[in-house]
């Protein structure tokens, strides 16, 4: 008798691992099904940033777009995803502002235009994004090497904003930051 309520107790332990792993692995495909619906925003573009964090199926989305609209139409849209429960909508619009957007496309321009980013500028979502703010920039995305971000940021650079701030990452520290979660 003592054996077979052992046995249940492992087996009950070892379903709630196996639970606890779906649990946390749901909450990866969320995440990555919200970001997917994120990515397929007509409207979203590499002026925009939107970050997505999964926890139990609640949404927190964070970041800064060019239209207070966006951040109410991407909410809208992580809402419909399978497996959220819920979303916290933190997304900050970026003020208008003719210098801002003026910052914006000359960065861009110098950027995707740059021989070296030929190959990110032709895909369907570049994957360097352009947030600015009051004349401050701040580079965000996943490029193939360190080159790649240090060259981006020294472009961004020569345009005139009142600061550059890289959070691009390379995709080795972003393959290890969703390994690490």
């Amino acid at each position: 008798m003592k054996r077979v309520i052992i046995l249940v107790i492992a087996l009950g332990l070892a379903s709630a691992t196996a639970f606890a792993g779906q649990l946390d692995r749901k909450d990866a495909q969320v995440a990555n099904d919200v970001i997917k619906t994120i990515d397929h925003y007509s409207r979203f573009s590499i002026f925009d940033d939107v970050s997505v964090q999964v926890s139990n199926g609640m949404v927190i989305l964070t970041g800064k777009v060019t239209m207070p609209f966006k951040a109410a139409d991407i909410a809208k849209r992580a809402a419909k995803v399978d497996g959220v429960k819920g979303v916290d909508n933190k997304i900050a619009a970026l003020p208008a502002s003719l210098f801002d957007n003026q910052l914006r496309y000359r960065i861009a321009r110098a950027i995707y235009r740059n021989p070296e980013f030929q190959g990110y500028a032709i895909l369907a979502n570049p994957p360097i994004h352009i947030v600015v703010d009051r004349g401050r920039v701040t580079l965000t995305g996943v490029v193939n090497s360190d080159v790649d971000r240090r060259l981006a940021r020294a472009l961004a650079s020569f345009s005139g904003a009142f600061s550059v701030k890289s959070e691009i990452r390379t995709n080795e520290e972003a393959r290890a930051e969703r390994i690490g979660d």
